[in-house]
């Protein structure tokens, strides 16, 4: 287990770290981040729809006094932004999601780059373009989103790239090819789902591919840290069982999903089908997915506040002793009423036996949203603190 961070902010049990303590400290804090960029960091290496902030998990896991010798979890880990802050401080983590391209995302940036990817996918791309005849996997409205060219480029690469035996430098090359496929293909952009003309040629679909990766190695190479070991769980979260979870939880940082507002895997599914996983699969799964409730018999927020319950239990149970769970959550709109997920998933935790901290408004920049959603109208969000209750001998 690596060493954690060396504050007594973290290691020491003391009065400046009594509940009353920490939440007038967390008060203190400005959770806007008005000057909050990723930049060009590992954090950016793919684009991820209404991602966190890094600064949220990163003040959290300073300012929070969590138990020594433990971990960080985030069980709807999506790119596995807490995952990479947590390594930053020390610490080893646990993600969690349903979405593959979430998890291929943080399973790649949680791993030391591999030696030789630069000629490894110099040789994929020199191998790829000699296929003449490149089998096209039958993907739904291919043509209308994906030009016969560029449709022959990629399906070359992945074949090229599945014939690496398995490991981290296929994952970073496959990575790589998902950060492009939006901007190679006939979608506006990663924000905006619609088809617009463009002319990219395969030549490019090479070239952009390995620009990917050296961004990738880039990054990877300017990191000031270690890689502390991170398990990356592809799994419904509804279906994770305690002993699922490797290492003790002591600090929990996570956003779970809200009802009837991002649909991850409707940016992904692109992706998903060129790497060969089933966006419908994903779909029918995905808690809080839009299409879900314009069905005939949509979800109501009772089947949320049963599926957060569930999730909370987990929680309780993997989490130890004096433990903190931390939830970053928006108001969300179903059918013209509106829900306020703070207040729900507050009660939820406190009910399975979470002692409530603080709660913290913070707004939402209009410079930081992934993508236009007028009708969930998140302008802010609510930073919720629980803890649980230190073991009574």
């Amino acid at each position: 287990m690596p060493t954690p961070v060396k504050s007594s902010k973290i290691v020491r049990v003391t009065r400046a770290n009594s509940r009353s303590a920490v939440k007038d400290r967390l008060r203190r804090i400005n959770w806007d981040f008005p000057n909050a960029g990723n930049g060009d960091s590992i954090h950016s290496v793919h684009p991820y729809p209404a991602r966190f902030i890094a600064d949220i998990p990163r003040t959290l896991i300073r300012e929070l006094p969590f138990p020594r010798g433990t971990a960080v979890l985030d069980p709807f880990c999506g790119c596995g932004t807490t995952l990479v802050e947590a390594q930053a401080a020390g610490f080893s983590s646990v993600g969690i999601d349903l979405n593959p391209i979430a998890c291929l995302i943080a399973r790649v940036k949680t791993q030391a780059l591999p030696v030789g990817l630069s000629a490894a996918s110099a040789a994929v791309v020199h191998a790829a373009k000699a296929i003449r005849a490149p089998i096209i996997p039958p993907i739904p409205n291919l043509d209308h989103w994906f030009q016969k060219p560029v449709q022959a480029a990629i399906a070359s690469l992945t074949s090229e790239i599945e014939s690496l035996p398995p490991g981290d430098l296929p994952d970073h090359m496959r990575l790589a090819l998902s950060s492009i496929l939006v901007r190679v293909s006939n979608q506006d952009s990663d924000t905006r789902y619609a088809a617009v003309g463009k002319r990219v040629s395969a030549d490019q679909v090479f070239a952009q591919f390995l620009a990917a990766c050296r961004r990738l190695e880039d990054a990877k190479a300017h990191l000031p840290f270690s890689f502390p070991q991170s398990h990356v769980i592809q799994r419904d979260i509804l279906d994770v069982t305690p002993d699922r979870v490797p290492l003790p939880i002591g600090l929990v940082i996570t956003s779970p999903p809200y009802p009837n507002a991002y649909e991850y895997w409707l940016y992904h599914k692109y992706r998903m089908w060129w790497l060969g996983y089933d966006p419908v699969a994903v779909k029918a799964k995905e808690i809080g997915a839009r299409a879900h409730y314009f069905k005939k018999n949509h979800p109501t927020v009772d089947d949320f506040r049963n599926q957060m319950r569930s999730v909370f239990s987990l929680l309780s149970r993997v989490t130890v002793p004096s433990g903190f769970l931390c939830i970053v959550i928006g108001r969300s709109r179903i059918h013209g009423q509106d829900i306020d997920n703070g207040t729900l998933l507050t009660e939820i935790a406190v009910d399975v036996g979470f002692l409530n901290i603080v709660r913290i408004t913070r707004n939402i920049l209009s410079t930081r949203k992934s993508f236009n959603l007028s009708h969930a109208r998140i302008v802010t969000e609510d930073l919720l603190v629980f803890q649980r209750p230190p073991d009574r001998k």
